[in-house]
């Protein structure tokens, strides 16, 4: 990398992303098929024994998916979606925050498919958050678990689906 693409890149990033890697025994397209489908998405997204409500998806660029997530104790928690970027089938690009407008917390996401020689795909799922006290409060309110869940959710349903 240039010097001049260093500069431009947020010297804090790494204090505010989570990145989190996921092999899955599926080919690429059936996978990002399940991540951009709104048939499928609402079906396997979220931690273990989270359930999901959906109020609105589009998952296309612009669009967005409104729900709420409800967590086993019952507590709802509202989330929106904002869709930037699609490029099938290898990435998708997000803003996830809070269903309100101008959410303070607003996180980016961007979520990437890359195809291995052997019929399996790496997913990576990397949030970017708006400051480091963003992003730890995240971790401490178990972000990385409940995206590991989130991948494993991923994972299972993928095994029960085929193109």
């Amino acid at each position: 990398m240039s010097d001049q693409n260093q500069s431009a890149w947020p010297q804090d990033l790494l204090q505010r992303e989570i990145v989190l890697t996921r092999l899955i025994d599926a080919p690429r397209e059936l996978v990002f098929e399940v991540w951009s489908n709104p048939e499928h998405l609402p079906n396997w997204f979220g931690p273990a024994g989270f359930t999901l409500h959906t109020k609105e998806i589009s998952i296309a660029v612009g669009g967005r998916w409104r729900f709420d997530m409800i967590a086993p104790d019952g507590t709802c928690y509202t989330n929106r979606m904002v869709f930037k970027r699609i490029e099938r089938p290898l990435l998708i690009e997000a803003d996830h925050g809070a269903d309100i407008d101008n959410d303070p917390n607003t996180f980016h996401m961007l979520v990437t498919f890359m195809e291995q020689s052997n019929g399996k795909t790496v997913v990576t799922l990397r949030q970017i958050h708006p400051s480091q006290m963003r992003r730890d409060q995240g971790v401490a309110f178990g972000a990385v678990e409940y995206g590991n869940q989130t991948l494993d959710k991923l994972a299972q349903y993928v095994a029960m689906r085929s193109l």
